[in-house]
């Protein structure tokens, strides 16, 4: 799963391949490129900037990148990871999440990077083991249920199903 660790960090795509599969847009897209990708796992990449907006407020004076932030990032990063299997005018769902802890701050100018590996899956559901990193150490972590729905149709599966997942 960490390949890209020992290759360097040479993305598969970009942020113009991510805004093909996503539907986020900037201000709200919180995921730059795609380092690694396999059929159960990705490995994606954040860059916190110092003009970031977000970080104008939270907090001026001493600047953290925000945990809401980085646990949307992980559940972007696992649809992007869903969406490849499916078809163009679905969009990724965040259904849940889990066990969410916050080790460490994330301060500008750092490389967030986006862990994400499958868990367990049904249909169009998916449990995913989140990790986010900064230098290598863990900074945050999550279990998300995440799934995919088709523009204008109801999620397949039913809400008992999908905690079953």
């Amino acid at each position: 799963m960490l390949l890209w660790w020992w290759g360097g960090m040479s993305s598969l795509f970009g942020k113009k391949e991510i805004e093909k599969i996503l539907p986020h847009r900037e201000p709200i897209l919180l995921v730059d490129e795609v380092i690694e990708q396999g059929d159960d796992y990705i490995i994606a990449k954040k860059y916190i900037n110092e003009d970031d907006p977000v970080l104008k407020g939270h907090f001026p004076d001493y600047p953290i990148y925000p945990g809401v932030y980085i646990i949307e990032g992980l559940a972007q990063s696992a649809g992007l990871l869903l969406l490849r299997s499916f078809e163009e005018d679905s969009i990724p769902l965040f259904l849940g999440i889990d066990e969410a802890r916050f080790k460490k701050e994330v301060r500008p100018t750092c490389e967030l990077i986006y862990e994400v590996k499958v868990v367990d899956k049904k249909g169009m559901v998916a449990i995913v083991d989140g990790k986010a990193k900064v230098d290598g150490q863990l900074v945050a972590k999550a279990k998300l249920l995440v799934g995919v729905k088709k523009a204008d149709d109801s999620l397949q599966g039913s809400k008992s199903e999908a905690g079953n997942v």
